[in-house]
């Protein structure tokens, strides 16, 4: 079945958080609230993969205008600014089943389409170390230990620059 990727629909919540437990702990997942507030406030840069009407994977971030995140932009959701630099990530998951099939890197795609649109300079997440490689094969740089003490974890800055 052909995969699309398309904005978020209020009715994708309750796939999305089977996606967002699966892929992360329960310390560093979002909670319905904060995702159902996502879906409300940014939905131009939530987007979904689907097979037919299964979201098989997902990438949310609000625009920032920071270079690097923040830990206060997991607590709260805001619209997205014009003037804002950077495109942010705070969830890419895929579901377990779709896993290594090139899901997450054509959301990481269809993202950086969206930030170009919309005239960011950059794209900016943290990851654990483990996905350092994933992010830097799909062309971010990895700019260090992030400041970040979400879920207690050690996190890394990478960046994708938009700009030529």
């Amino acid at each position: 079945m052909s995969l699309t990727i398309n904005p978020v629909q209020a009715a994708d919540l309750d796939q999305i958080m089977i996606i967002e437990h699966a892929g992360f702990s329960p310390a560093e997942a979002a909670t319905s609230v904060s995702m159902a507030e996502r879906i409300a406030l940014i939905p131009d840069t939530f987007l979904v993969a689907k097979q037919g009407a299964t979201v098989v994977g997902y990438v949310v971030g609000p625009a920032f205008d920071q270079r690097y995140l923040t830990d206060a932009l997991f607590e709260k959701s805001t619209p997205n600014a014009a003037g804002d630099a950077y495109q942010t990530v705070l969830s890419l998951a895929v579901s377990p089943d779709h896993r290594g099939s090139g899901i997450a890197s054509q959301l990481l795609t269809a993202l950086a389409t969206v930030a170009r649109q919309q005239r960011r300079r950059a794209i900016t997440l943290t990851c654990l170390k483990r996905l350092v490689p994933f992010y830097e094969a799909n062309g971010y740089v990895n700019e260090g230990v992030s400041a970040s003490t979400h879920a207690g974890e050690t996190w890394y800055n990478l960046v994708l620059p938009l700009t030529d």
